[in-house]
């Protein structure tokens, strides 16, 4: 596994802030009051991209991590849209770099698999960013373990590799555990997975008759909209208060405790929003509660279907 830390050698934290929020439903005083709890509790991972808030996100985490560049690892995305050709990739690379107020960046996603662009015009484009010095690793958002393994096969034929993958996990969304997990422990590849609170769903808010992006955005709340999802997000909540810590402590604790798990991303509207996620820095979670947690939700079948060779979580 390719070892990731800052430009000046400090080693990745573990939990990533997602700054998706940035400039959008956090004005610049809640991100910059964010952006300081994180650093106050250790964190030195930072995620973003082109597409959020139209370039805000990127503008203002640039501008907060100025000051101490070299101890930060910041992540960014290429173009969501116009897919992963070397035009579009340069493009947003550099209107990111720009924003960011960054010569080089840390990481780079390709922000979702393209199916029109030969993998080879992607890869030779990242990889000659790597070796310029633009990039310091290749990484890919939203693929399927099928797509990095053919990837990751089209990147060595350039001399480089994905070092990192993103992929939805949380106690709702856990196929990942079929293929993903197990192939990027066995390939050597970091993850940082998004959404471990479920967009919100497991910290417990909407069950009290909170809003947010599960009733404002369409998109997640079709994502999340499954009734045994919120019978979970329920039955968590009831889980935190007899061990007495928060849904999204537990929620994060248990997206991180997966052994092929890097550093899960943690995003929130507010400083306050934000604090239970980064309690999970202090919890530890022992195999009882471990397993309880497991089996608020469904677990998936594994790839193969031999369901009698499925082992506890």
């Amino acid at each position: 596994m390719a070892t990731i830390t800052s430009p000046d050698g400090t080693a990745l934290s573990p939990l990533c802030f997602g700054t998706m929020q940035f400039g959008g439903r956090a004005d610049e005083g809640e991100s910059r009051a964010m952006f300081d709890a994180c650093r106050a509790r250790g964190l030195n991972f930072f995620d973003t991209a082109h597409v959020y808030t139209d370039g805000e996100s990127e503008r203002l985490l640039g501008r907060f991590a100025g000051a101490e560049r070299a101890r930060l690892v910041i992540a960014t995305k290429a173009a969501y849209g116009g897919g992963a050709g070397r035009r579009n990739i340069l493009s947003s690379l550099d209107d990111s770099r720009r924003r960011l107020d960054m010569e080089v960046i840390d990481i780079l996603y390709l922000h979702r698999w393209d199916g029109d662009t030969p993998l080879e015009e992607s890869f030779e484009t990242l990889a000659e960013l790597r070796q310029a010095g633009t990039i310091r690793h290749i990484a890919v958002s939203n693929f399927a373990a099928w797509q990095v393994m053919k990837a990751q096969a089209v990147a060595a034929r350039f001399d480089v590799r994905i070092d990192m993958i993103q992929p939805m996990y949380s106690l709702v969304k856990r196929q990942a555990e079929v293929e993903i997990l197990p192939m990027a422990a066995d390939a050597g590849i970091a993850v940082a997975p998004y959404s471990p609170l479920g967009g919100g769903l497991l910290s417990g808010k909407y069950a009290a008759g909170g809003t947010g992006r599960l009733t404002e955005d369409d998109r997640y709340a079709a994502r999340y909209g499954e009734s045994w999802m919120h019978d979970t997000a329920r039955a968590l909540s009831a889980l935190a208060d007899d061990v007495g810590h928060h849904p999204a402590t537990l929620a994060v604790a248990w997206c991180a405790a997966h052994p092929a798990v890097t550093a899960p991303i943690v995003s929130a509207r507010s400083a306050a929003q934000l604090a239970p996620s980064l309690d999970a820095l202090d919890l530890t979670l022992d195999a009882d509660l471990m397993a309880r947690l497991s089996a608020l939700s469904p677990r998936p079948a594994p790839a193969t279907d031999r369901l009698e060779e499925v082992t506890p979580r």
